[in-house]
């Protein structure tokens, strides 16, 4: 019951701070919650997990290099929370978007069959599955519910109607969603950063981290190539979409030696901007 009034209480505050952004508008509220992010992340955040997650990707950087990096994350976190409620601007419009690798996507366009989409955490990262859908490839996205009950509702709501109709719940169903929506023609995007209980350990910048496995999975059983999309900010609120070549997945004996050759494109992704990765999550516990 303490659970249930706490997590009342945060969705209230959260749909208060939502208010707000409306009020503000998407350039006011970007900056503000930029602002309010940076002051009191640290405050909700363990500050030892985030500097060891930065030890193991570089050990090698200095005191401010580091604060840089936290400063610029807990940034990115503000613009990102406040922008869910601009989701629909952004699905009507495409001025914000630059996309790279276009001859990567026409290619997955051309193909007209199933393909399995990866990235991460990266900047905005509901944009990925929305840029998708908007260039008419039928997609389905997996997705980790809000443990708040008060939420989720309401994420899973914009998420449908703005981000991508066919949202799958992560977990045993899920995977058994994701195999009908392939054997119908669609395609799956998924997220494969975060640390997963039910997943391999497979290194991560030389340390071995719980890693899904599930992108492989699929790619092995159905014989899909595996597409990596890479996210950044861009100055005036614009964004750069990156479709990386795609990886034949028939080239790889088992899912533990493609899931290590995913965590080394994801590892490439980081470095071109671990300003706007996450590293609250504690990956290698």
């Amino acid at each position: 019951m303490k659970k249930i009034f706490s997590y009342f209480f945060q969705a209230l505050f959260i749909y208060i701070l939502f208010i707000l952004g409306r009020i503000l508008g998407k350039y006011l509220s970007r900056k503000f919650f930029s602002f309010i992010f940076l002051k009191l992340g640290p405050l909700f955040r363990s500050k030892k997990t985030i500097e060891k997650n930065l030890d193991i990707y570089n050990k090698n950087l200095d005191k401010n290099e580091k604060k840089k990096i936290i400063s610029n994350m807990w940034k990115n976190y503000g613009v990102t929370f406040i922008e869910y409620i601009f989701l629909n601007s952004f699905r009507k419009n495409n001025s914000h978007i630059r996309i790279e690798g276009d001859k990567n996507l026409q290619q997955i366009i051309n193909y007209k069959k199933p393909v399995i989409f990866i990235s991460g955490h990266f900047s905005n990262f509901e944009l990925m599955s929305m840029e998708i859908t908007k260039k008419n490839i039928p997609l389905a996205t997996i997705y980790r519910p809000l443990n708040n009950i008060f939420l989720n509702p309401l994420m899973e709501f914009l998420r449908r109607k703005f981000v991508c109709r066919n949202q799958i719940k992560k977990g045993i169903r899920g995977v058994k969603d994701s195999i009908e929506f392939i054997k119908k023609g669609y395609s799956i995007a998924l997220m494969v950063d975060q640390r997963v209980s039910e997943g391999e350990r497979v290194n991560f910048f030389n340390k071995p981290a719980l890693t899904t496995t599930l992108p492989a999975q699929l790619a092995l059983k159905f014989g899909l190539p595996i597409v990596p999309v890479f996210i950044e900010r861009l100055n005036g609120g614009k964004y750069k979409i990156e479709f990386f070549e795609s990886i034949d997945s028939t080239n790889y004996e088992n899912k533990i030696e493609l899931t290590k050759k995913l965590n080394s494109v994801l590892e490439v992704m980081i470095k071109k901007n671990p300003n706007e990765w996450i590293w609250t999550h504690n990956r290698w516990k």
